[in-house]
C-alpha cells in the first residue's frame, strides 16, 4: 500500500531513476518511484539497451553460422531464421530484466506509484490524479526518439528503434537515417538477418564525435560486412505507401535529388529529453535550448528540492552514466561527497567488431595543443583472436608525452565492450601507459592487446 508521504520520490523508472532509488533506501529513506509504463526499467529495458542487445547476439550467432561454421569445421547442413522464435528470446529477456526491477523494489520497500507523475508543487507529485507529498523530487524521465522535420514515424514502415525491434519480417531493403550507435546496430541486425541495409548518413563519416581512426576503421569493416553507406547526404523526403516508402536524398551541402525506394525506414537520428507532462513551467524549473533540466554540479535545479539525472540533463545519453548520476545524488541527499568524471565515462557500440572508447581522442588532444603519444596494437597479431577467428581492429592508447598518463584508448574489435573497463579503472586512479605494460596480462587473451597498445605507447611492442 503506498504511502502519501516520502523522503524521495523519483520520476522513472530507468536505470538512472531506479538505481537512485534503491540506493536512496538502501541509505535508509523512504522512497517511491513513478512509472506509467505497465513494467519498470524505461527505455533501457524494454525497448532500448535490453531487447537490440538480444537481437544483435542472436543476429550474430546466425550470421556466424550460415557465413563462418563451415570454414571452422562445423557442418550444419544449413541454417534457417525463425524470425518469431528470436522476437519471443528477445521479448522473454526483457521480462526477465524488468521483473527482476520489480522484485529489488520489493526487497527494498520502494512503493511504485503506477501511472504518469507531475510535480504540481514543490515537495508535490500527482500520480494519476492522487497527490503525494516528499523532501526530494528526483526527475529521471530519460529521453525519447528525436525526429525529422516532414518524416512521420508510423512505427510500421517508417520506424524508430522501437519499431526496429519488432518487426514482422526481414525487409528486402532498409534505409537508415543517421550513421551513429543506434543506427548502425540495429542496421546491423537486419543486415545479417537478410536485408539490404543503406545507412545515410548527413556528415561525411560514420559515427560522429569518435576518434577519427576508429571511424574510418569501423566504416572499411562495416562495408565489407554488407551495409551500404550515403556520406555526407541528407533525406529531405520520406513518404509511406502501400509498397513501401519513397525517399528523397541530396548531397549535404545542397545539389541534385536522388530518389530511393525502401521496404522499411529507420529514423535514428539521436534521442531528445523528456520533460513533457512533467509540470516544469507551473513550478518554475528552468530548462536549456534543448529541452534538457537545468542543473548545477549538484544535479540540483533551481527549484529546491528538485533534481535531475540522466538522458534529462546535459551530457552523453548513456545508461550507466544515469546510473553512476543516481547513486551520487542518492548518496548526497544522504549528506555524503560525490563526484563524477565525465571524462571517464566509457562509451560502447555494439556493433561486430564492438567499438569502445573512454577519454579524449587525437583530434580533441590536438585541439586543445596537448602533446602526446599514441600506442596502437592489431587483433591480427593477438593468438587468443586469431584463435577465435575475430582479427578485425585494433587497441589504441593516447598517453601524455611528458607524464605518460593515459589521455585516452579507443577500441575497435572483439569483446572492446570488456576491454575497454581495465583502461577506465586504471584512468579512475590516474594509471600511466606504463603501468598497464607492467601488468601481467594472462595468456592466451584478448586483454593482451590492451598491455601491448601500452607498449606501443613507448614504441616497445613485443608481437610487432
Amino acid at each position: 500500500m503506498a504511502s502519501s508521504s516520502y523522503d524521495l520520490i523519483v520520476i522513472g523508472s530507468g536505470p538512472g531513476g531506479y538505481v537512485c532509488a534503491i540506493r536512496a533506501a538502501q541509505l535508509g529513506m523512504k522512497v517511491a518511484c513513478v512509472e506509467k509504463r505497465d513494467t519498470l526499467g524505461g527505455t533501457c529495458l524494454n525497448v532500448g539497451c535490453i531487447p537490440s542487445k538480444a537481437m544483435l547476439s542472436t543476429s550474430e550467432k546466425y550470421h556466424e553460422a550460415e557465413a563462418s561454421f563451415e570454414s571452422l569445421g562445423i557442418k550444419t547442413g544449413g541454417v534457417n531464421l525463425d524470425l518469431p522464435t528470436m522476437m519471443k528470446y528477445k521479448d522473454s529477456v526483457v521480462e526477465a530484466n524488468t521483473k527482476g526491477i520489480e522484485f529489488l523494489f520489493k526487497k527494498n520497500k520502494i512503493d511504485w506509484l503506477k501511472g504518469a507523475g507531475k510535480i504540481v508543487a514543490k515537495g508535490q507529485v500527482d500520480v494519476a490524479g492522487k497527490t503525494y507529498d516528499t523532501k526530494n523530487i528526483v526527475i529521471a524521465t530519460g529521453s525519447d526518439v528525436a525526429g525529422l522535420p516532414g518524416i512521420e514515424i508510423d512505427e510500421k514502415k517508417i520506424v524508430s528503434s522501437t519499431g526496429a525491434l519488432e518487426l514482422k519480417e526481414v525487409p528486402k531493403e532498409m534505409v537508415v537515417i543517421g550513421g551513429g550507435v543506434i543506427g548502425l546496430e540495429l542496421g546491423s541486425v537486419w543486415s545479417r538477418l537478410g536485408a539490404n541495409v543503406t545507412v545515410v548518413e548527413f556528415v561525411d563519416q560514420i559515427l560522429p564525435g569518435m576518434d577519427g581512426e576508429i571511424r574510418k576503421e569501423a566504416g572499411k569493416i562495416f562495408k565489407k560486412q554488407g551495409l551500404n553507406f550515403k556520406l555526407s547526404t541528407k533525406v529531405t523526403s520520406a513518404k509511406a505507401g502501400k509498397s513501401g516508402v519513397n525517399l528523397t536524398l541530396e548531397a549535404a551541402a545542397g545539389g541534385d535529388e536522388e530518389k530511393m525506394k525502401a521496404d522499411i525506414v529507420l529514423v535514428a537520428v539521436g534521442r531528445k529529453a523528456y520533460t513533457d507532462s512533467l509540470g516544469l513551467d507551473t513550478v518554475g524549473v528552468e530548462t536549456d535550448e534543448r529541452g534538457r533540466v537545468k542543473t548545477d554540479a549538484h544535479f540540483k535545479t533551481n527549484v529546491d528540492g528538485i533534481y535531475a539525472i540522466g538522458d534529462v540533463i546535459a551530457g552523453p545519453m548513456l545508461a550507466h552514466k544515469a546510473e553512476d548520476e543516481g547513486v551520487v545524488l542518492a548518496e548526497m541527499l544522504d549528506g555524503q561527497s560525490g563526484h563524477i568524471d565525465y571524462n571517464l565515462i566509457p562509451g560502447v557500440v555494439y556493433t561486430w567488431p564492438e567499438v569502445a572508447n573512454v577519454g579524449q581522442t587525437e583530434e580533441q588532444l590536438k585541439e586543445a595543443g596537448i602533446a602526446y603519444k599514441a600506442g596502437k596494437f592489431p587483433f591480427m597479431a593477438n593468438g587468443r583472436a586469431r584463435a577465435m577467428n575475430m582479427v578485425d581492429g585494433f587497441v589504441k592508447i593516447l598517453a601524455d608525452a611528458k607524464t605518460d598518463r593515459v589521455l585516452g584508448c579507443h577500441i575497435i574489435g572483439p569483446e572492446a565492450g570488456t576491454l575497454i573497463a581495465e583502461v577506465v579503472l586504471g584512468m579512475e586512479f590516474g594509471t600511466s601507459a606504463e603501468d598497464i605494460a607492467r601488468t601481467c596480462h594472462a595468456h592466451p587473451t584478448l586483454e593482451e592487446v590492451v598491455k601491448e597498445a601500452a607498449l606501443a605507447v613507448d614504441g616497445r611492442e613485443i608481437h610487432m
